[in-house]
């Protein structure tokens, strides 16, 4: 969207999730608890899906009238979140589909149903798609650029699985730094964008493990 608090907020290494609960809760970071973080990630997901204020006040447990005002605060001090979803849905109701940051398309002719309940759940996929489908497309862009690195050091390590934004791989002992610095390298370099890209990496020997 390139909000600028939020722009600021990656650039410079915060927790967007914790500014998030700062921002709407009116608290000081540093008060920010485990709690008020999980509610805030809830509402920035939810916010940039196209949530309601039903939807939020079910996830979060609290009635609907306080989610409209999450809801409305979030957009007040983020406003450059709010023109961005507009604008998504004005050119996606002139053009009859949405792009991905790699131009990939996605047709949405259900943007003018006349039934409510088909409209609606057309535009929020025009506001989803752009988002999920943009980082659907940089983590098969970084398996592509992974698997010919692999290939090309003549590793024995393998990559097995795609879990949403995480890659999985069996590595042999003597390979885990090398492989590890591989990835994260090719991940975070898989496209120039406005702010950084940052993995993480873990180990273990198991995935069970890996995230604990």
């Amino acid at each position: 969207s390139g909000d600028k608090i939020l722009v600021e907020a990656f650039e410079s290494g915060e927790d967007v999730h914790s500014r998030t609960a700062s921002d709407l809760f009116g608290v000081f970071p540093a008060m920010v608890n485990a709690e008020m973080r999980r509610q805030a990630k809830v509402i920035n997901f939810g916010v940039l899906y196209g949530m309601s204020a039903f939807g939020l006040a079910k996830e979060l447990g609290i009635n609907q009238k306080l989610a409209q005002i999450y809801i409305d605060e979030y957009f007040k001090k983020y406003a450059g979140v709010k023109s961005y979803l507009d604008d998504i849905l004005v050119n996606a109701r002139r053009d009859g589909y949405v792009t991905t940051l790699f131009n990939r398309r996605r047709y949405l002719p259900e943007l003018n149903n006349t039934n409510a309940v088909v409209r609606q759940f057309a535009e929020r996929m025009a506001v989803n798609t752009p988002i999920q489908g943009t980082a659907a497309d940089l983590i098969k862009v970084a398996m592509i650029n992974i698997d010919g690195k692999l290939k090309e050091r003549r590793l024995r390590s393998v990559m097995i699985m795609q879990v949403h934004d995480e890659l999985v791989f069996e590595v042999p002992a003597a390979e885990e730094d090398e492989v590890m610095d591989l990835v994260r390298k090719e991940m975070e370099g898989v496209a120039a964008l406005r702010i950084p890209l940052k993995v993480d990496c873990a180990g273990g020997k198991n995935w069970d493990e890996a995230h604990g």
